[in-house]
């Protein structure tokens, strides 16, 4: 497992600066249209690690957060784009995006399980912050609609995509899912640095 995070570790570093997924990321010619919104949240290592690292770690939680996490995440991303879209600003939006990047690689490599109310809590205001960022990228006169379908479309799917890859490597050997995460927090570390 040491050698994992010691090889993953400065990975990530080489990418912390592209890390940053919002303002000013993307072209905006074409924010508005659905293609745009599905492949946003792949263009960001932040948010494609805390998507991840999300899945990763929510295989192990109780049977209804599990269940919850894809509507969590839906209704997150939705309910911060659009308090973008209302002109509703939050503080520290890039903070806490670092942030839960961060917190949710310690999440995973502690492979702590939470309180069903409080899991959900804390994914919901992590994903919010994520929605609100990608929200404030809608181009003017762009379609809100397309976009939201497309960005959450891609976030529910990073975390499913995160939770089956995460049952598989518990199969194995959980020393990969504590690397993981340890490299995705130390990628949050990073990302708050910088």
């Amino acid at each position: 497992m040491r050698h994992l995070i010691l090889a993953l570790t400065p990975l990530a570093l080489l990418f912390a600066g592209s890390a940053l997924a919002h303002p000013g990321h993307l072209s905006h010619s074409h924010t508005g249209s659905f293609m745009a919104g599905l492949t946003h949240p792949l263009t960001g290592l932040d948010h494609l690690l805390a998507m991840a690292a999300i899945g990763l770690w929510s295989f192990r939680q109780a049977g209804a957060l599990r269940r919850a996490m894809p509507l969590l995440i839906a209704l997150g991303m939705l309910a911060g784009a659009s308090l973008a879209w209302m002109g509703i600003p939050l503080m520290g939006v890039e903070f806490g995006i670092a942030s839960s990047v961060l917190l949710a690689g310690v999440l995973l490599a502690s492979l702590v399980r939470l309180p069903s109310a409080l899991g959900g809590m804390l994914v919901f205001a992590f994903i919010l912050l994520h929605g609100h960022a990608h929200g404030s990228e809608l181009a003017p006169g762009a379609s809100a609609l397309l976009y939201a379908a497309g960005f959450v479309a891609t976030s529910v799917a990073i975390t499913l995509t995160g939770r089956v890859l995460g049952e598989w490597l518990s199969r194995r050997d959980n020393r990969w899912l504590r690397g993981i995460g340890a490299a995705i927090a130390a990628t949050g570390g990073t990302l708050l640095m910088g």
